[in-house]
């Protein structure tokens, strides 16, 4: 097991306990729209979670496309003190647009100042992440309560757009 150290009350299994709410949210997006594999899910989840655990992640935006247009959208805002709510993951079931009628996930991460290029690039990442300039407003799509996800004050509020 990896250990970070860091001047907050979380750990290294806080964030864990976090992202497996997270991780079950990308693979109930895969399973139900068709837009990208379970594998991919695992895959991006598992990039996110060593993001987070270095306190190198603002946000998490995941959106299924459909072509250009924006079909479904959520928001992860990371937190590393005072974050709170445990709701359970899902919520997520959104509609099938598979990839072979267009349908396409797009995940863009926001890093913290404290993140740098040359930081991530000593982690073992399982994407290729490239800069994008990516509108997350999702100004056509309409916000509603989302969920958190929290352990000891670390922790993700989610944010869900249709």
């Amino acid at each position: 097991m990896s250990t970070y150290s860091s001047t907050n009350s979380y750990t290294v299994a806080d964030v864990e306990k976090v992202m497996r709410s997270v991780k079950a949210d990308l693979i109930i997006i895969a399973t139900t729209t068709k837009a990208m594999t379970e594998d991919e899910a695992t895959n991006y989840a598992h990039d996110i979670e060593l993001l987070a655990k270095k306190d190198y992640l603002k946000y998490a935006d995941v959106t299924l496309m459909n072509g250009t247009s924006e079909v479904r959208a959520i928001k992860y805002e990371f937190q590393n003190e005072g974050a709170t709510g445990t709701e359970r993951p899902g919520g997520v079931t959104w509609p099938l647009t598979p990839k072979d009628k267009g349908g396409w996930i797009r995940i863009h991460l926001r890093y913290t100042d404290s993140s740098s290029a040359e930081k991530r690039a000593d982690l073992p990442l399982k994407i290729s992440w490239v800069p994008s300039s990516t509108d997350t407003s999702h100004k056509d799509l309409t916000s509603s309560a989302g969920r958190g996800y929290s352990s000891n004050g670390f922790g993700t509020n989610r944010k869900d757009f249709s």
